[in-house]
């Protein structure tokens, strides 16, 4: 195979796919990325057998063919080459890969396309268009709370929840969780839940176009659909926890607060917590919220105050200072509203004004206080 290509267009899109090729694999193949050249339109497709991402991009072609590519190797050398015109060219008989530009050549060696997994036909049963920009907000807010423990595998990914004109993503780690719904589908759906990996979705929101995006649905697998880009991801076949079954109803004592001012707080606070529990308190009385965090092996120790509206008792609650920080970092008005029912409750905290169609609730648990 032979073709001329920008190789700045060149790492561009390898650098979207490249995250799904494992850095070590028991099957060294999976170490490539496949180069499938037809006419002028090069494809690009990386695997690690859960998930596939392919790319299509504009190229000179001047021989067909295809070859699967050491993806380290040409991408630490795409990285290191100037924006140059390149000419890439691969013998299908020795799968020996030469790059050549104006200063340079390249030289190195590849494995037999036959041999590079076959990525699977997708036919999806349920279809969905969403704008670019929606679906990177309900990956953004949901993805970091996904839980990272093999043994929960329903809980490392987000749980989709499709029905009628509503969309849900829900993600919890049993330490902290949230729930956006999204109400305004302009196609009534039918009732679909679906747990897609953490992975996948990092990958996503890296490659989502500003306009629509198409999301397909079959039993086993997701499929979205970009520009140029597509990705299939086997779904994570589990049973989602009862998730509703922890939201508190009862929470009846609110905390109203502006959001970048607490942030900061907390964070400078929680720098003298402690570096195994990283517990944080809050004081709460009338209308000021006091934060403070005590380091008892290193004997540090930090207090600030802040203004805040709350008028009902007066109470303490201690908190994770890092699962606090990450739910505020996600939040994104100027003021958020904590609920409360007592210090050993799941709290909720919620944007102090919703955006339209969109309803936003994440839920923090204490941590027991030590008196």
């Amino acid at each position: 195979m032979k073709f001329t290509v920008e190789s700045i267009e060149l790492q561009k899109a390898l650098t979207k796919i490249s995250g799904v090729v494992p850095s070590k694999s028991t099957l060294p193949i999976l170490e490539n990325i496949l180069f499938s050249l037809s006419k002028n339109a090069l494809r690009l497709v990386a695997t690690d057998l859960e998930i596939s991402m392919s790319a299509t991009i504009d190229v000179k072609g001047s021989e067909d063919g295809s070859v699967a590519v050491p993806a380290k190797r040409v991408m630490d050398t795409l990285r290191a080459l100037p924006d140059t015109q390149l000419i890439f060219h691969a013998d299908g008989s020795t799968n020996k890969i030469k790059m050549i530009t104006d200063n340079g050549e390249y030289n190195l060696v590849g494995e037999n396309s036959q041999d590079y997994p076959a990525v699977p036909e997708f036919k999806g049963e349920n279809e969905i268009v969403l704008d670019g920009i929606l679906l990177g907000s309900l990956i953004n807010k949901t993805i970091f709370s996904v839980s990272t423990d093999e043994l929960r595998p329903a809980m490392t990914g987000v749980y989709f929840q499709f029905k009628n004109n509503e969309l849900r993503t829900v993600a919890t780690d049993g330490h902290r969780l949230v729930r956006v719904t999204y109400t305004g589908l302009k196609q009534a759906r039918e009732h679909k839940d679906i747990i897609v990996p953490a992975k996948a979705l990092i990958l996503v929101s890296k490659s989502l176009e500003s306009d629509s995006n198409t999301i397909s649905v079959n039993t086993t697998h997701i499929k979205f659909s970009f520009k140029n880009f597509t990705l299939t991801s086997r779904l994570i076949e589990e049973n989602y926890p009862n998730y509703e079954s922890v939201i508190p109803l009862d929470n009846e004592k609110k905390l109203k607060v502006n959001r970048n001012t607490l942030l900061a707080s907390v964070r400078r606070v929680s720098l003298y917590s402690s570096s195994t529990t990283h517990q944080i308190r809050f004081s709460l009385k009338k209308n000021e919220l006091r934060i403070a965090a005590e380091d008892v092996d290193f004997g540090g120790e930090a207090k600030e105050k802040i203004a805040c509206t709350y008028d009902v008792d007066e109470m303490e609650i201690g908190y994770n200072a890092g699962y606090l920080i990450d739910i505020l970092s996600h939040i994104d008005t100027d003021e958020v509203v904590f609920s409360f029912s007592s210090p050993v409750r799941a709290s909720i905290v919620t944007p102090a004004t919703e955006k339209e169609n969109e309803d936003v609730l994440m839920l923090v648990m204490p941590m027991r206080l030590n008196v």
